[in-house]
């Protein structure tokens, strides 16, 4: 287990990359990030599947099917929102919302497993939504008439990540514990090539034409590009897997808080600025409900309803 959560939390580290990348790479867009980055995720991917030890042999064509569209619209989705989400509300804002996927996940896993009576719910649940509205009212406030809109617009995009990010989630569970699961570095090159095909239906939408190659922004670009490709997906995704396997769902799931963590540091680092009254309280909020979560699920049932 204790080889699980340490992959998990590593992942977390890496994935929370994704709330800084996208304004790290200015002038280029989000769809050249998304291309690029996903485009080395299923290089990488590729490369690796040469050596015969990791190709995925045997591994059923609906397994392959699920493993594309995990790839394809799991990653790529997720992306994307999460980024635009990072551009429209700033630092504080996506990392909350996308940081209640943990106790969502937990219900659902409540929901299946009946692992804790409904009502302890209530306390850990209120912070957690209490957090995030403090967080966003603070920054709607802050905003503005006129950029009232496009924070709006931020918590809408960081709630579809949130949303592709359960169904990734549920997903990719389901086929690590099953008792065919695929070999961890076969998966994650299954996705890979997924999430490659699935960043190339964005490339009419790149700037990449306009862009000047020898440029020092293409370098940063270039850089950030292959940290998010490489590590950010390829090692991540492998990590994520081995936590998926030596885990139950409800406890990897809460894991994921580790990512608001990471997410929270990054940007507000990257602004190199410390957070207000308001995140720091939103933040400390959604904290305790998912600490207190934890602990929920962490102890053994009782008669649960």
């Amino acid at each position: 287990m204790l080889i699980g959560i340490l992959a998990g939390l590593t992942t977390c580290a890496l994935w929370g990359l994704t709330f800084i990348a996208p304004r790290a790479v200015d002038p280029f867009s989000t769809f050249d990030l998304t291309v690029a980055r996903y485009g080395i995720f299923g290089m990488a991917s590729v490369l690796f599947m040469l050596h015969p030890r990791f190709r995925p042999r045997g591994l059923a064509a609906r397994r392959w099917l699920v493993g594309l569209l995990l790839g394809g619209v799991g990653y790529v989705g997720y992306f994307v929102a999460a980024a635009y989400a990072v551009k429209l509300a700033g630092a504080a804002v996506p990392p909350l919302v996308i940081g209640t996927m943990p106790v969502l996940l937990a219900l659902i896993a409540n929901w299946r497993d009946r692992s804790v009576p409904w009502r302890s719910l209530a306390s850990p649940l209120g912070l957690i939504v209490a957090g995030v509205a403090v967080v966003n009212m603070s920054v709607i406030e802050a905003a503005g008439q006129e950029g009232r809109e496009a924070v709006l617009l931020g918590v809408l995009a960081a709630s579809i990540a949130l949303v592709v990010w359960i169904i990734y989630g549920l997903a990719n569970a389901a086929v690590m514990s099953a008792p065919d699961a695929p070999d961890g570095v076969h998966w994650t090159g299954v996705q890979g090539i997924g999430a490659a095909i699935g960043s190339m239906m964005l490339l009419p939408l790149t700037s990449f034409s306009t862009q000047d190659i020898a440029s020092a922004e293409m370098a940063n670009f270039l850089a950030w590009a292959l940290l998010m490709g490489l590590a950010g997906s390829w090692v991540a995704t492998f990590c994520w897997v081995i936590a998926s396997g030596r885990l139950p769902l409800a406890l990897a799931a809460q894991l994921i808080v580790a990512e608001t963590v990471f997410g929270l540091a990054y940007g507000f680092l990257f602004e190199m600025r410390w957070p207000d009254a308001a995140e720091w309280t939103g933040a400390l909020l959604q904290l305790a409900g998912v600490t207190a979560a934890i602990l929920l699920f962490s102890r053994p049932c009782v008669a649960c309803p």
